[in-house]
């Protein structure tokens, strides 16, 4: 297939050489920090989920044979630095940003950054069978039972102090739960159920699958709320004081109740999917609703003048924000193949080539080979960054992996049209 040998040309020759030349920090450590032309922002703190997506990235592509001699090494000592600085002695679990030299600046406890401790300490172990990723990831996984599961109305808390004691209420997050930190936990839970097999790792796996479909999805539409009340009461979404993401619109003001994200709904259609796989349970059950979601994306979700994927937009009508982020059209390119592959529609196949044309054209920097962070609508680049912070290599290359695998698939099936 044309598309697939493109594809991987361009993962193995541009995307994963970029990660590979320069993810290693000079003073240990991983750093994401690049300009349009891949040059040093001067930038030097180091951030929980710069340090997990970047140890996750290295194993993904390790373990799914695009590592090209390079992993095992970049691994092996990024490990040793993350282990060191980042893991907090004194309480437990990973501090939230350390500086250039490992101390802790925040060291509060935020349930995103600890299942992503889980979700790139399991891959590593997948990956290269270092009995520490699997002892941590199953410690982390612990610590998140113990402080923030909520005994009382299900789910879990996400905000807390460096003692894992709840933050406060408002900006700060204590009261609130979100659809985004849930998906990431069944993701997290997916691979350690994947490396462990233990029986306690399932059951959790399918305890969040649940709050996240009876809880947190509008069932009119199947379609995700983004934030709720401890009771899972649906709030208007807010931003946090602790951010881990690029916020533009609205700033300081709380989004529409009626409100949802196609990036995550699409998200989630995939990783649930896969967590069916790991878990060795049919999808039958859930086909309807998958279904129902994907072809809101399809309706509302994917541009059909200039292709890529909006921001967000209400339950039931057209796109709010019609900006294009990097992470959206990754996470699009993969839920739309398996949308196609459990439907057989050829509307999500269109939609697919319609979201990557988009990618190809205006997206990705092709003298550099990573992806810009923010586009208008027409392609216009907004912002030109490589990486920063919270926007490194974790949406990107997981994506282009995970698009071989399912172009691989659906060629095998018999299923291109």
């Amino acid at each position: 297939m044309e598309l697939y040998d493109r594809i991987e040309k361009y993962l193995t020759g541009k995307l994963l050489p970029f990660w590979f030349q320069r993810v290693a920090a000079p003073e240990g450590g991983f750093t994401t920090y690049f300009d349009r032309h891949g040059r040093p922002t001067g930038q030097t703190d180091k951030t929980l989920i710069q340090q997990t997506r970047s140890l996750f990235m290295l194993s993904h592509a390790q373990r799914n044979g695009f590592g090209g001699g390079k992993t095992q090494d970049l691994l092996a000592t990024g490990i040793e630095w993350f282990l060191k600085h980042f893991h907090d002695p004194e309480n437990d679990g990973w501090y939230w940003i350390v500086d250039r030299e490992g101390r802790p600046l925040v060291a509060d406890k935020i349930l995103y950054g600890q299942s992503f401790a889980i979700y790139a300490l399991s891959e590593y172990a997948l990956a290269t069978r270092d009995p520490r990723g699997r002892q941590l990831a199953e410690r982390t996984f612990e610590l998140v039972q113990k402080y923030a599961a909520d005994t009382a109305n299900g789910g879990y808390r996400e905000m807390f102090l460096a003692d894992w004691q709840p933050r406060p209420a408002g900006p700060s997050g204590g009261d609130r739960k979100s659809f985004d930190v849930h998906m990431h936990l069944m993701e997290a839970y997916t691979a350690l159920y994947e490396l462990s097999g233990a029986e306690i790792h399932r059951r959790k796996l399918l305890e969040v699958s649940e709050v996240l479909w009876t809880r947190m999805f509008n069932p009119a539409t199947c379609t995700g709320i983004a934030q709720f009340s401890l009771d899972f009461k649906p709030l208007p979404a807010i931003m946090f004081k602790t951010v881990w993401g690029a916020d533009r619109d609205n700033e300081g003001e709380p989004r529409p109740l009626d409100n949802t994200s196609y990036g995550h709904n699409i998200e989630f259609l995939w990783l649930f999917l896969h967590a069916l796989e790991v878990l060795g349970e049919p999808a039958d059950a859930y086909r309807d609703r998958l279904s129902r979601l994907a072809r809101h994306t399809l309706r509302y979700g994917v541009d059909p003048v200039h292709g890529g994927v909006f921001v967000e937009g209400p339950h039931d009508g057209p796109a709010r924000d019609q900006q294009k982020e990097f992470w959206q059209q990754a996470e699009s390119l993969v839920g739309l193949l398996d949308a196609y592959l459990l439907t057989g529609e050829t509307a999500f196949w269109e939609a697919f080539l319609k979201v990557f044309g988009f990618v190809w054209d205006h997206l990705i920097n092709h003298e550099m080979g990573e992806w810009y962070a923010l586009l208008a609508r027409d392609g216009t680049v907004l912002w030109d960054h490589l990486g920063h912070a919270w926007k490194n290599n974790y949406h990107t290359t997981r994506s282009m992996i995970q698009t071989l695998l399912r172009l691989k698939k659906i060629e095998q099936q018999g299923m291109v049209p």
